[in-house]
């Protein structure tokens, strides 16, 4: 009876579990409101941040600058109005004044061809307000239309004035600012993780010994010891590396410092663990053959141990820096420096997607380079 009954408690149980499986995963569909449609639908929101992915501010050329104005009195009456001129580069509107919420038309003639220009209000305060940035056709022209704001109302019969500044650029070649500090928080980042990998291994290696069961569970007080180092390790590596940066930052300030040592907590446990399973896994046979020399503790881990864990330590440690590079890009977004910092003010500026494109690809760049070199390392000393 027994026997007949098994088949059907097994089919019970599993229908039981694919049930519960589903039931998971249609949960997880709802919580993370997964929306695939909207998706596609939405695409056209990321064209701007894509586009200038795929154009990064690589290089760029000096630029010489020309630049004509002409009044615009806001209120119309409030101060004497611009005379049109009819030739050479010039600017032309099609009403001489306007009220405040006013739009009209600017155009710009006799201009350099193909150039970009950069139109701007000329307070009477002294200060500027910027009109749009457009581009002049093969003839020099240009048409945009502009909007009134309070702010260019004239004062003490002073108008503000419209200025038309063109852009050409001139000379060789030669990299972008961009670029530039791109590559200067790359190397940041890049001595971020080297010194943080460098002081946790430091710290890291002689602990592993302590976490070790084949060296130091022995007795009592080696038990106690051993559980003590797991459980450090085990709680360090509890924390994030992102809530270590935070931390860090709010008592150290934004900056290189506050992420180096987050990275340094942070490794520092993972190492231990790393290198104390390493310890662990090591072929006894010398150990016993050390001992039975009468060697001490200390010498059958410097003869019998040491010899067996360096390519195992050393491929760690080479392994653990290239994830450090990652891990500093996103700790960046938190205030610890380097090339993250530098992503994160391009990103929350709205107007530096360039940059940030240039930042983006540097990223890839140096992860696939180091991705390279820490497996040709690892492939070596193994």
């Amino acid at each position: 009876m027994k026997k007949n009954l098994a088949p059907i408690a097994r089919l019970f149980w599993n229908a039981l579990g694919i049930a519960i499986l589903v039931f998971l995963f249609g949960a997880s569909y709802r919580v993370t409101q997964i929306d695939f449609p909207r998706l596609v639908r939405d695409a056209y929101k990321a064209r701007d941040f894509v586009m200038a992915f795929l154009s990064p501010d690589v290089v760029t050329r000096d630029v010489e600058t020309t630049v004509i104005e002409m009044n615009f009195p806001v209120p119309c009456g409030s101060a004497p109005e611009a005379e049109m001129p009819d030739s050479g580069p010039r600017l032309v509107t099609n009403v001489p004044c306007a009220e405040a919420r006013q739009t009209f038309i600017l155009e710009g003639f006799d201009l350099l061809p193909n150039s970009e220009v950069n139109v701007s209000w000329l307070l009477p305060t002294g200060g500027t307000l910027r009109i749009g940035r457009v581009t002049t056709d093969e003839d020099g022209h240009f048409l945009i239309e502009v909007e009134v704001r309070p702010i260019t109302a004239a004062q003490d019969g002073v108008p503000s004035r419209i200025t038309a500044e063109t852009l050409v650029p001139v000379g060789p070649l030669k990299p972008s600012q961009a670029l530039l500090d791109v590559m200067r928080e790359m190397f940041v980042t890049i001595f971020m993780a080297l010194l943080s990998t460098t002081i946790a291994t430091i710290i890291a290696a002689p602990l592993s010994f302590l976490a070790a069961s084949n060296i130091t569970k022995r007795g009592v007080l080696g038990t106690a010891v051993y559980y003590i180092a797991r459980s450090f390790f085990n709680f360090i590596r509890s924390f994030e590396p992102l809530v270590m940066a935070s931390v860090f930052a709010f008592w150290l300030g934004y900056g290189p410092f506050a992420g180096s040592l987050a990275l340094t907590v942070v490794t520092t446990a993972s190492l231990g663990k790393l290198f104390s399973e390493a310890v662990e896994s090591i072929d006894s046979g010398p150990i016993e053959a050390i001992q039975a020399t009468g060697a001490n503790r200390l010498q059958t881990v410097l003869y019998a141990v040491v010899p067996q864990i360096v390519p195992d330590f050393i491929s760690f440690i080479v392994y653990h820096w290239d994830i450090n590079v990652r891990i500093s890009t996103i700790i960046g977004f938190v205030g610890g420096g380097g090339i993250g910092y530098y992503l994160n003010e391009q990103i929350n500026s709205m107007v530096g997607y360039h940059r940030a494109g240039t930042a983006i690809w540097a990223i890839i760049i140096v992860v696939w380079a180091l991705d390279f070199l820490s497996a040709e390392v690892r492939k070596r000393l193994t």
